[in-house]
Parts: C-alpha cells; structure tokens; sequence
C-alpha cells in the first residue's frame, strides 16, 4: 500500500527567502528550517503573517496543534520575529499556554467598563439609590479618569495608592469613599472570575484619618434660624443676603426671596425629628401615623424604622397641605424633592449660620436630648440608631419613655425658635426627670 507523503514548504526564513516566495492560491505556511515551530502564513491576498505552532500542556500527538501569529511581515523583521518565536516556545517549555493568556488579557475589561457592569450588575441590584448614585460619581469623577484605561488584572495596589494620594489632596474624605469603591469593583471582579479571589488592590490603601464634624446649634442660633424660617416663608429674605446671588441674572421683583409652605415644614421637622435629610425629602402621606405621632418608614439608611413625632412636629403636619404623594412637595409631580441646598443656604446665611449643614440640625437634636439627661440608649432610640425588626414593635412606643423624651426635645428647640405658642402647649406633658428609665445611670 503506497504512503501518501504531504510536502510540507520548509526553509530558512529571512528577508531574501520570503520575498522570493510565489503567490499562493490558498493560505499556505512555511516552515523554518532551524526553529521548529517558527512559520509564515501566506494569504492569496499576498499578506504574509509570522507565527509560532505549539502543543501546550505536556505536549505529544495527542495534544493538539495550536498556531499563534505573532505579527505581520510589515510590522516585524525576521530575526524580530524568531526571536519572539524562541521566547513563546520557552514559555511552553514552562508549561504556559501563550496564546491562551493572550486571548484572557485581550478580554480582560477596562476598570471603567468593568465599574459600570458592577453599577448595573451588582450595585443597582442590592444597594440603597443613594449609595448607587453616590458610586456613579466616584467612578465617572474620580476613578475612571485615573484608572479607566488600565485592564483589571493590570491595576496593583501602587496604582490605587497614586489615585487615593492624588484624590487626597482635596478631598481626603472622598478619597476614602473612592477606595472603599474600588474594592467592591474588586470584590464583584473575583466573583465574575476576572481577577484571582483575593486580589484586591484596594484592601491594603491605609485611609486618611477623618475628622467628624459635631456641630450643635445653641439656643440662640436657633432662635436666629427660627426667625429666618419665619421670615423666608412670610415676608421674604432680602434677596442680596446670600453674597453669591450678587451677579444673579433673575431679582426678585420685590427684592425678597420666599420660601414655600412645605420647605419650611421640611426645615422644622429636621431639627424637631432629628431624622436625616432623604428621611424627610422622601417621606410619603402613606408613612406618617398621626393618631400614633409616628413616621414609619418602610426603609432607610439603618433599615425599616419608626420616628417618633413630638407635639410640634405633630402640628406641623396636621396644617401642611397635601399635594402631592410626599409630604414636602417637589417642582416635579410624583417625585421626592432632590435638595435643600438653595434654601438653607438663604436661611443659615440670614440667621448668621453660614457654613453650618443640614446634617447638623440632627446633631443639634440629640445635643438637647444629652444635655436634658436623657440616657444614650434613649437618644439612639430616638435618632433611629437601633433598628426595629417589624412594625409590632411600633405600638408601645404611645406610652414608651421615649415619647416624653421627644416631646421634651420639641418643647426646647419650639421655645429656643422663638414659638411662644406652640411653646405653651408643651406644658401639660410629662416631665421626663420623674421617669427612673431617663436617669443617665
């Protein structure tokens, strides 16, 4: 029986042999007679390409064939070229499969494609909006112009130290938050099989040291900002109060800037609940439990609570109108209203308070809880720092302890805002020192 011999082109490949070659009618390789493995792929098209074959792994016939290019004659001399082709055969020889670990780093993601894949993958799925929102602009502000380009597997611990660094110098605490960010990119890249489990080059980023800023508002700065809110919603602050309104293209006509019923209310209710900023902004009808004095919030930033609701927080929302299906109504029907910002700035800066947050009307809340005497545990309670498992726990709250503790805040902070009615009607309650459950022991 006659053994069909398949003639298969070898010789030496250098500038002179390759481009003596004839053209080809179909895709033919050439082999080089010194380095086995090393070849040119011909095409009809006349485009000449270098390669390297090789079996990975242990090798022998029965593994098979792969053929990598490792360039086009254009782009790579021949000795170029033999030279790559020695160094991937010795990667085989160590067991590395080359054109595998080629194809892996070419699918490898951008950080900044891989961050936005975390955002709608993992983020927007089992974190709060806020935090979602708050990760969009670290990685579109801050990250991705640092680290956007890099592949995943590329980007060491080096690399997030020189952002953090960098970041740091204006906005230390930001940097944190950024970092803290890139882990969790990290963390969601080893659950995708991206990265190795582990491999993290956020973990190890030392933070800047943070300093909590615990701004409380004496009686008489809330009596300044008590009369500002009054005068906001009633006869309007002189609109050249806030120096940046200077240049401002639209003056009122009257030269007065007003505030409405219900950012007014907004305003009272953060410095009579103590409740946090979305607490309020978000808060639906649906959530508030008048008979009870209680705001029920299915969800925030601790989970599922309860705030409870003092006399004058009570009165605020008895006389509120009901416009909408959240309790401070917005510009824009059926959603919750974005900021403060504009208002606040007009009254803090009125009464004298430039530069104090929103934030620090919940301090400010709790202050006046410790300095009645009022235990910690209490003031927690009230401030929703322990979180209420179900709503059964809601209905013993209309005799609870802590019902008299609110309400003695309220009487407080209504008298220090300049109220004298709604002061007055606070007298009747119940004087939280005769309780044993409010002693500081």
């Amino acid at each position: 029986m006659a053994i069909l011999e398949v003639l298969v082109p070898v010789l030496k490949l250098t500038r002179r042999t390759i481009d003596a070659i004839e053209p080809v009618d179909k895709p033919t390789i050439f082999y080089d007679s010194e380095l086995t493995g090393f070849c040119l792929k011909v095409l009809p098209s006349g485009i000449q390409r270098w390669c390297v074959e090789y079996r990975s792994g242990a090798g022998g016939r029965g593994v098979g064939k792969t053929r990598m290019v490792l360039g086009s004659t254009t782009s790579m001399t021949p000795d170029q070229a033999r030279a790559t082709a020695k160094s991937t055969l010795a990667a085989v020889a160590l067991g590395q499969d080359p054109a595998r670990k080629r194809s892996t780093e070419r699918a490898m993601p951008t950080f900044a494609d891989f961050g936005e894949r975390y955002l709608s993958e993992e983020a927007e799925t089992k974190l709060k909006p806020r935090t979602v929102v708050n990760y969009r602009i670290y990685l579109r502000k801050h990250a991705a112009p640092l680290l956007g380009t890099r592949k995943l597997d590329a980007i060491d611990s080096a690399d997030v130290s020189k952002m953090h660094r960098k970041i740091g110098k204006e906005t230390p605490m930001t940097a944190n938050r950024v970092v803290e960010f890139v882990g969790s990119v990290f963390r969601y890249a080893a659950v995708c099989g991206l990265v190795l489990k582990g491999h993290n080059p956020a973990s190890h980023i030392q933070a800047f040291r943070e300093q909590r800023r615990e701004r409380f508002l004496s009686s008489a700065e809330l009596g300044r900002l008590g009369d500002a809110i009054r005068e906001a919603e009633t006869l309007g602050i002189p609109w050249n109060v806030d120096k940046d309104q200077l240049k401002a293209k639209h003056i009122p006509k009257n030269g007065r800037t007003k505030i409405g019923p219900h950012v007014a209310a907004a305003l009272r209710l953060l410095i009579l609940t103590g409740a946090r900023l979305r607490e309020i902004l978000e808060l639906k009808w649906e959530y508030v439990d008048l008979q009870r004095g209680l705001l029920l919030l299915p969800d925030s930033k601790t989970g599922q609570k309860a705030i409870i609701l003092n006399a004058p927080a009570v009165a605020i929302l008895e006389k509120l109108p009901r416009v909408d299906d959240y309790v401070i109504a917005s510009d824009i029907s059926g959603q919750p209203r974005h900021d403060l910002n504009k208002p606040w700035k007009l009254v803090s800066t009125r009464s004298g308070l430039a530069g104090v947050r929103i934030h620090d009307l919940r301090h400010t809340h709790a202050s006046y809880g410790a300095g009645a005497g009022f235990g910690l545990p209490i003031i927690g309670k009230l401030l929703g720092h322990s979180q209420p498992a179900t709503t059964a726990r809601y209905a013993h709250l209309d005799n609870d302890p802590l019902r008299r503790a609110s309400n003695h805040i309220g009487a407080q902070l209504v008298a220090a805002m300049g109220d004298s009615q709604a002061a007055a009607e606070m007298v009747s309650l119940d004087q939280p020192s005769q309780d044993p459950e409010f002693s500081n022991a």
